[in-house]
């Protein structure tokens, strides 16, 4: 890097959650727990060159940005995970087959190829000790998912969980060490790739597993079928009477509703305390699609790419406003 320039690395939910501190606040930006001063400078990014995909560190030039280090992968990347000692972690997008460490510099450390009837679907985490690593799957013959649990050093699956449901997304871990995993309920069948089929079968819900055996503790619902729980971000409780140590968990929403009106008005946040799991009301249409999440300043920031802005809600999810 230039001397000179401070680096600091974000993940792309990291810089979603400044930019929303920025738009909420209206002054400067501000860091945000467990995240470097400004300047921001650096991140950590995957995207499409035109020689093929890439993950890599971005970098504030001027009014745009520039690849600083960059590593060729084989499919779309898409979920991102940085280890406890910098490394970073990228796997492929749902239907994908692979799963690479590499580090900040842009060189390849260990790459793992799935098995022929399984598929990864986009997400990785890390365990509380560090010792293990859980992925989101699915099984290509039945169509259930699945929770890879994987030895963190040579990224080698020891054991598989169900994970209750159609097509896991994004997957956390609570305070508890307790994982909780997004089924986004979408049926597919291998032979159609991300095709999505048979949206009346749609079965979406939110799952709580124990770290060690994937024994299911919890299991919830939205009133609407049709509403697909795709990525979760921590934040604060407001009220002060929910989940353990008093968070809640924010989830972005992907509308699957047949009538376009319907779609179109259908919420993007749902709020989870521990106990219940229900959506949170909006004034205005969001194209029922909730890109990513993020927790910053106080507020769930979710990113609505097809309504052009980003939106904004308190610590309980209710609504404050919209940023485009």
């Amino acid at each position: 890097m230039p001397t000179g320039i401070k680096s600091v690395r974000l993940s792309r939910r990291e810089w979603l959650a400044r930019c929303a501190a920025f738009a909420a606040g209206g002054t400067a930006l501000q860091p945000t727990q467990g995240a470097a001063a400004l300047p921001i400078t650096r991140f950590a990014a995957a995207w499409q060159a035109e020689t093929g995909y890439q993950v890599g560190m971005l970098e504030c030039s001027g009014p745009g940005l520039a690849a600083r280090a960059t590593l060729d992968v084989p499919t779309r990347a898409h979920g991102l995970w940085q280890e406890a000692g910098g490394t970073l972690l990228a796997v492929a997008r749902r239907p994908g087959d692979w799963l690479l460490r590499w580090r900040p510099d842009g060189r390849a450390l260990a790459r793992a190829w799935i098995e022929a009837d399984r598929a990864f679907n986009g997400h990785v985490i890390s365990s509380a000790d560090g010792r293990h690593l859980f992925t989101t799957e699915t099984h290509l013959e039945t169509g259930q998912g699945l929770i890879g649990v994987r030895d963190a050093a040579s990224l080698q699956k020891l054991a598989e969980w169900p994970s209750h449901g159609m097509d896991p997304h994004e997957l956390l871990l609570d305070t508890d060490g307790s994982l909780l995993v997004a089924n986004g309920g979408i049926p597919t069948l291998p032979e159609t790739g991300r095709l999505k089929l048979n949206l009346d079968r749609m079965d979406s819900s939110l799952v709580r597993l124990a770290p060690d055996r994937g024994t299911l503790l919890g299991q919830w619902r939205l009133d609407d079928a049709r509403l697909s729980l795709r990525h979760m971000a921590w934040g604060q409780d407001g009220l002060g009477a929910a989940g353990p140590a008093g968070r809640m968990l924010g989830i972005a929403l992907q509308a699957e509703h047949a009538d376009a009106a319907q779609k179109q008005s259908a919420p993007v946040l749902a709020v989870f305390n521990g106990r219940a799991l229900h959506t949170a009301a909006a004034p205005r249409a969001l194209a029922g699609y909730g890109g990513d999440i993020a927790f910053a300043a106080g507020r769930f920031a979710v990113s609505c790419p097809r309504a052009h802005g980003v939106a904004l809600y308190d610590s309980a999810g209710h609504w404050q406003t919209f940023t485009p």
